[in-house]
């Protein structure tokens, strides 16, 4: 099941004995426990029926007998096992869940790792009606599309821009991301509830001059002026500029560039969708294209391999980071 069909449901008042949430991505396993936590019980019924334990204090025999016991003065008891992947004999809830009680209702929080679906628990859970939903790992080049589904919803807007800063400095954390965004909504002004860079700037403390994605733009300009200041300012400021994360974000874009030069169809739509971009970058990519040919664009690739080595120790014996990355840039531009 999804998280939303689980909510609905939930909604109509239709439970399930069981629920197993589990996967990589934290966000939705928790969006759904909190939402059960939250809508199954009244306040009054919660007193008695709702049961909270954590996977790392919790005994596989107690949690069967507390799942065992009937509710008091309400149709159901609730109990939460979150973090349940720190359980031990996490396995032998099969002696539940081959026959779960039907006025108890069991949500178990399984997170950063999905659950063996060969064994023999995750089949009982489905055969004896249980709710089994996995929350997979976003991966990036999907996330730009998830925050603006979910300002949508909100009746919100963001421009391009501000979805790549997003991406770029705050990864595929959705849960991370959905803070910072409830931030954001939170300062946009009446009648104008579009989030742009200048907005991310003002309330997230990121640079909407000074980021790897203005370092980007620069590089497919062949802007020296511009991409020395964004680096003397990297270098000024390391701590909020890690020279890991500009390494990658390079290695990804001239990655990209690479690509573009082996491919025949380069129409916008099939470009976008081979490089897994949005079509408003096109352009740039487009232009990066021109200014580096295949030869110079495998060069660079191969700098970045090299000095993400030499931010490592390997060949390097005194240089900065920062240092690094002037050398680098200036390898790049000429």
């Amino acid at each position: 099941m999804t998280a939303n069909e689980i909510i609905i449901e939930i909604k109509n008042k239709t439970y399930r004995p069981f629920y197993l949430l589990h996967g990589e991505e934290p966000y939705y396993i928790d969006l759904v426990t909190d939402f059960i936590a939250a809508n199954v019980l009244t306040e009054e019924e919660k007193s008695f029926n709702h049961t909270t334990l954590y996977g790392k204090d919790t005994n596989v025999t107690d949690l069967i007998n507390t799942a065992r016991r009937y509710p008091m003065m309400a149709s159901h008891q609730l109990i939460i096992v979150r973090e349940a992947q720190l359980m031990k004999n996490f396995d032998d809830l099969i002696y539940y869940a081959e026959k779960p009680l039907k006025s108890t209702i069991l949500v178990i929080n399984y997170k950063y790792g999905s659950y063996d679906k060969r064994k023999k628990l995750y089949k009982a859970i489905q055969s004896s009606g249980g709710a089994l939903m996995e929350s997979p790992r976003l991966y990036e080049n999907k996330v730009p599309d998830w925050i603006k589904t979910w300002l949508k919803k909100r009746k919100c807007h963001i421009d391009p821009a501000a979805v790549m800063l997003l991406v770029e400095y705050l990864g595929t954390d959705l849960g991370k991301i959905a803070n910072e965004l409830e931030k954001l909504i939170i300062t946009l002004p009446e009648g104008n509830r579009t989030v742009t860079p200048a907005t991310i700037e003002r309330n997230i403390g990121i640079s909407k001059d000074y980021n790897n994605f203005e370092l980007q733009k620069a590089l497919a300009q062949k802007n020296v002026l511009k991409a020395n200041r964004i680096i003397n300012h990297f270098a000024q400021n390391q701590k909020a500029n890690p020279f890991a994360l500009t390494i990658y974000s390079l290695f990804s874009f001239f990655s990209k560039i690479f690509i573009w030069h082996l491919v025949k169809d380069k129409s916008p739509k099939n470009m976008a969708s081979v490089l897994r971009i949005n079509p408003y970058f096109i352009s740039e990519y487009e232009l990066a294209a021109k200014k580096y040919n295949p030869r110079k664009t495998a060069n660079i690739i191969s700098l970045i391999r090299e000095y993400d080595m030499r931010s490592k120790g390997y060949a390097n014996a005194s240089s900065n980071e920062g240092v690094l990355l002037k050398e680098l840039i200036y390898k790049i531009l000429h």
